[in-house]
């Protein structure tokens, strides 16, 4: 009688939940798409700006020492400037031409099968329980390939746990929680990291015009982050999820092939030597100092913001993904000649419409806020803020997190939400000291606590699908209820490992520090 009892009450509790979630997705589908969004926050700068500049509010610059005034965007002479300037605004826009050139060898590797054979390589050969450990590590891993991770890793994942007798959910959930929760964490760094460093930097540079950055100042966070999250994800899904789910007794089986052909074998083998052979020309082009084709001339440094393999590592980690690409579709017999490598390519071009529309009004956006220097404004007023509310440290970090993860619910675009922040929260951070490394970790870390709880995310309606074919009553209630154990936990336990590097000290990146000094 009690465990019926308890029974439904969970029953009650999760068609609450249900009801809770239905009415954000009601809100959130009300949102407009983040290009509209852009265009409305134009809109917004340039009546803003006018306000704003008639009150004649003005700060003083803390790395100049000048005064800013804000700028009146509607005035004649800066609508004649904003006109002239909307090509040139697109064509300056650093993340379109980062991310295009990377897609170039990442859609390559995608558009061949590779990634798909290499998860499902990988998955052939676990069995147990280190099933879980080697789902979170390649989960970890699998932001390398974008989406492509995140859209193959849960099905693949449920069969292999079914292949070693364990139930699939457990797998589907656990995979889905690695490639979300752990999309910003690898041992090295991915376009993800190319694209919201192509936001941060241009935003340390409102206040500091010398400021330089790239790709790899949260290079050394997300490689110990990699570890401790893997840990982590196996335990909660063995302590707090698995005892969830009895023994599988359906038979219903996901449209997904786990088996490679001799070919896809072949050609995995052959692309794997490819990367080795690829990866020791580098470091032999790596060797010798300052004589080294890839160090810095003056200081012989590889990760120095000056050596040529900082500068070049856009087409560096495009050949990465391209050459093996190449290499497995001449093994299986996807490329036969230069035509169908072209056309591969323009293929994955394609699929960055929607990216190149959303570039272009955010780069009309950013330009518009970066001229009416309301960003600047915005960090001085609200940074004096904070100082005066006695609000910094770990707190305030903790406090960025959650306000991240807060609009990461509504707002489901890393890129576009990033762009919106960065040239805010980051000219702030820094000037109570907080570097713009350590500002756009803790972004990283916000966005990507809430992704699988949110059913505004891209890919929550893909698992839920998946969810459903091994049990037909799954529903949003289901992925919820099994995804929050991940959150909470992966939200303590990758803040407190940021207020670690904090308090020691310890460099985010190659010449990342936590700090900053005016």
């Amino acid at each position: 009688m009690e465990t019926n009892l308890k029974a439904n009450e969970g029953i009650k509790k999760e068609s609450f939940f249900s009801k809770f979630l239905n009415k954000i997705e009601v809100l959130g589908n009300k949102l407009p798409d983040p290009v509209t969004i852009f265009l409305g926050l134009c809109i917004i700068v340039l009546i803003t700006s006018s306000i704003v500049a008639s009150k004649d509010v003005s700060v003083i610059h803390p790395g100049t020492k000048e005064t800013v005034a804000v700028v009146n965007l509607l005035s004649k002479e800066q609508l004649q400037n904003i006109l002239a300037s909307i090509v040139s605004n697109f064509q300056g826009f650093a993340p379109l031409g980062l991310v295009l050139v990377v897609m170039i060898g990442a859609g390559m590797y995608d558009k061949v099968g590779l990634m798909e054979a290499a998860i499902k390589g990988c998955a052939s050969k676990i069995s147990g329980k280190s099933v879980t450990l080697v789902v979170m590590i390649i989960g970890m891993l699998a932001n390398l390939a974008s989406d492509a991770g995140t859209i193959l890793l849960p099905p693949l994942a449920a069969i292999a746990f079914l292949g070693v007798g364990r139930h699939p959910l457990i797998g589907l959930f656990a995979g889905y929680a690695a490639v979300t929760l752990g999309f910003f964490a690898n041992i090295m760094i991915s376009v993800v990291d190319v694209l919201v460093a192509s936001f941060t930097i241009p935003a340390a540079q409102m206040i500091d015009p010398s400021y330089s950055g790239n790709a790899t100042m949260n290079l050394y966070f997300m490689i110990a982050s990699t570890f401790v999250l893997a840990i982590l994800g196996t335990i909660v899904t063995e302590k707090f999820i698995a005892p969830r789910f009895g023994e599988y007794t359906g038979d219903a089986t996901l449209d997904v092939d786990s088996k490679l052909t001799d070919e896809q074998k072949k050609g995995l083998k052959l692309a794997g030597i490819s990367i080795l052979v690829y990866v020791a020309i580098i470091g032999l082009l790596s060797i010798g100092g300052t004589n080294s084709f890839l160090a810095d001339p003056e200081t012989g440094d590889l990760l120095s913001n000056n050596a040529p393999f900082m500068k070049g590592m856009v087409p560096i980690m495009s050949l990465l993904f391209f050459i093996p690409g190449i290499v497995y579709g001449k093994v299986t017999g996807i490329i036969k000649n230069d035509k169908d490598i072209v056309s591969l390519m323009g293929k994955s071009m394609s699929d960055m419409g929607g990216y190149i529309i959303l570039a272009f009004a955010a780069s009309q956006f950013l330009q518009l806020f970066s001229t009416s220097n309301l960003g600047i404004v915005l960090s001085v007023k609200g940074a004096e803020f904070l100082k005066n509310a006695n609000i910094s440290g770990v707190p305030l970090i903790i406090g960025f997190i959650l306000l991240s993860c807060l609009i990461n619910i509504f707002i489901g675009s890393a890129s576009a939400k990033w762009a919106i922040m960065a040239p805010i929260f980051v000219p702030m951070f820094m000037m109570l000291g907080y570097s713009p490394a350590l500002t756009q970790m803790a972004y990283r870390i916000g966005d990507g606590i809430t992704n699988p709880i949110s059913p505004l995310f891209a890919y929550f309606p893909v698992v839920l699908a998946f969810a459903k074919k091994y049990d037909k009553n799954a529903g949003m209630g289901t992925i919820m209820s099994n995804m929050i154990p991940y959150s909470l936990s992966f939200l303590i336990v990758w803040s407190i490992l940021l207020a670690v590097f904090m308090v020691l000290g310890l460099p985010l990146g190659p010449g990342a520090p936590t700090s900053y000094v005016m």
